[in-house]
């Protein structure tokens, strides 16, 4: 079982949901299997605290932290997983199916300084290519292939409570803390500092089907950089920007 400091290193994190009783059916969904951080991304506010769905969930409603994008939503995170229905999206990150997922995840929240987000994304359209591009892997739960539906899945309620139930099940194997992984935020300060170097070096001119800041992410997320590496890369790439001369900002 998962202590209470492990579940509390858990971060939900809805991106679009825009139906307030699907808030409330995940919102009741951790709190019956005891998770209680809940953030909201969306472009205009959604009349969610009072959800009828979420039955004894008010506390984790009411602790629910409206956040203007994913990137601050994901700052403090050193695993971000996108959850993905599959179908006939091209796939860009790994993708590991929910029993699999539960394993890594339970090892990240056992690392003093883990903390994972799980990302939900629209209810019709899921999470966006930008928005996976803050996600270091994809998990999806395994549906039963009909020939008859071409999408299987789940509504949001129903795919948060399964994939949180699976956390919470006893895992028959431990995981001794490894070193942590970059935060979030450190990831999007160093992609943002790598976008300015391509920038100013030209890369971005003569090579712009290379450098769309989602791709760009991407590729700063499968490096899997720990968080005494960040650092040290930003470190470079401000000593790369100063040395030519676009940066009155000396490197640290």
């Amino acid at each position: 079982m998962l202590t209470s400091e492990q579940l509390d290193r858990v971060v939900v994190v809805l991106v679009r949901a825009r139906n307030p009783n699907n808030i409330g059916a995940v919102a009741r969904a951790m709190h019956d299997f005891g998770f209680r951080h809940l953030r909201i991304v969306n472009d205009y506010a959604v009349p969610f605290h009072n959800a009828k769905s979420a039955v004894d969930a008010s506390s984790v409603l009411e602790a629910a932290i409206e956040a203007p994008s994913v990137a601050e939503a994901i700052a403090d995170c050193t695993l971000v997983i996108g959850t993905t229905a599959v179908g006939e999206r091209d796939l860009n990150h790994p993708l590991h199916e929910l029993p699999q997922a539960a394993d890594l995840i339970r090892a990240e929240i056992a690392k003093p300084e883990g903390r994972v987000a799980l990302l939900f994304g629209s209810e019709k359209t899921g999470l966006s290519n930008d928005e996976l591009s803050h996600c270091n892997w994809l998990m999806t739960i395994p549906m039963y292939q009909r020939p008859d539906i071409r999408h299987p899945s789940m509504n949001l309620g129903q795919a948060a409570a399964v994939c949180l139930f699976e956390l919470v099940r006893t895992a028959e194997t431990t995981f001794a803390p490894a070193s942590t992984n970059a935060s979030a935020a450190d990831l999007e300060r160093l992609t943002t500092l790598l976008l300015e170097v391509l920038d100013q070096t030209e890369y971005t001119r003569r090579h712009p089907a290379n450098c769309d800041p989602a791709q760009i992410r991407r590729l700063v997320y499968r490096m899997g950089l720990e968080s005494t590496d960040a650092p040290i890369w930003m470190g470079i790439l401000r000593q790369i920007r100063w040395k030519l001369g676009q940066s009155t900002e000396p490197a640290d």
